[in-house]
């Protein structure tokens, strides 16, 4: 799987049901671009396209649960990873990373803000 499908997986779990012209916008990808890689994750099973109920003229691309499981897989293998690799790191190495935790977690606010809104 691709980086940007990957990436488009974990939006629609973050974010949930997204128009294709969104998804493009905040994966950084042409909606021509974005509307081949649903296509090919909806035939692979792990999206499903549904109306818009506030706009019959829009169509959703959603996770489907088999998307979701494999968004889940792919996040606790990423944690068995850091355990992992924490678990070879120096006491001092343990107790920077804990103590740049803080700012770890802005970052990711930061970022997540960013991939919710849309870039014109």
């Amino acid at each position: 799987m691709s980086l940007t499908s990957a990436a488009t997986l974990a939006t629609l779990d973050r974010t949930g049901p997204r128009r294709i012209t969104d998804l493009a916008a905040v994966e950084g990808v042409t909606q021509p671009a974005m509307t081949a890689l649903v296509r090919v994750m909806e035939e692979s099973g792990l999206v499903e396209r549904r109306g818009d109920a506030s706009d019959k003229r829009v169509t959703l691309a959603c996770l489907t649960e088999a998307g979701a499981s494999y968004v889940r897989t792919r996040r606790q293998a990423g944690v068995h990873a850091f355990e992992r690799l924490i678990g070879e790191l120096t006491g001092d190495e343990v107790e920077a990373l804990v103590a740049a935790l803080p700012a770890l977690k802005h970052l990711a606010e930061l970022e997540s803000q960013d991939r919710e809104v849309p870039k014109q």
